[in-house]
């Protein structure tokens, strides 16, 4: 990490006072998460492009379910990691930070960030993939199948599938009306939620982004290191 970067981005840091924090699996990944698209990703030979789609879950619902099972085993395993901790610590009386994540794991609020949008929803939930209900709005008693006769499913986006608009609306606002971008831990090129950080770069936010590998094309700062050791060394 540059030291003449690394000042910049503290002092951007300092001078913020709505900071949205935009992240992906390499942030979770330094928890021991599994990311999708690397060799880590793979369960029993399946990539999660063959397994996270409706076709997947409609085709063979218990393959679908035992995958999730594993995975919810793997994030109940994994604990938030200090650059968690330390987003999570800067929400003060006179800044507002917001996390707009592409993660369904909850290690954020597990962390004590209080405000996260989760663009693609939650591994901890349940939902019914006819209704959309979720398990805590069916009274049913079955844990497996909704009152409407609809499967439960995990609570996530799988490919194909929109991003739900709450969370979108919700994502669009903060994007608009921060001072600060972070971008951690993502490719962030996937639409939609890549154009977020063209909401941002349109309105001249500054951006800063902590990958191994930094992959922005827009006019930004760069800290190239993994998503702990940036956040630690950015929040001290």
């Amino acid at each position: 990490m540059g030291g003449a970067d690394l000042a910049t981005a503290v002092r951007w840091l300092e001078n913020s006072r709505f900071l949205v924090a935009f992240t992906g699996a390499g942030m979770s990944a330094d928890s021991g998460v599994p990311t999708f698209r690397g060799a880590d990703g793979l369960w029993r030979g399946y990539r999660a492009e063959e397994l996270a789609t409706p076709a997947a879950f409609e085709s063979d619902r218990e393959k679908v379910i035992e995958w999730y099972r594993w995975r919810r085993e793997v994030v109940a395993a994994a604990q938030p990691h200090r650059g968690h901790q330390a987003l999570a610590r800067e929400e003060t009386t006179e800044r507002r930070v917001t996390v707009i994540t592409q993660n369904v794991d909850g290690l954020h609020q597990r962390a004590g960030s209080s405000d996260v949008i989760e663009l693609h929803g939650s591994i901890l939930i349940n939902r019914c993939h006819r209704c959309g209900r979720s398990r805590e709005d069916d009274q049913k008693g079955d844990p497996d199948w909704c009152s409407c006769g609809g499967a439960m499913r995990p609570g996530v986006v799988w490919f194909g599938e929109s991003l739900p608009q709450q969370a979108w609306r919700a994502a669009e606002t903060a994007i608009a009306a921060c001072d600060l971008v972070l971008v951690v831990g993502t490719s962030a090129v996937v639409q939609p939620a890549a154009s977020l950080l063209e909401i941002a770069a349109t309105r001249r936010i500054p951006i800063i982004e902590v990958n191994p590998r930094p992959v922005l094309t827009h006019p930004v700062l760069t800290l190239s290191c993994r998503a702990v050791d940036g956040l630690s060394e950015l929040f001290g």
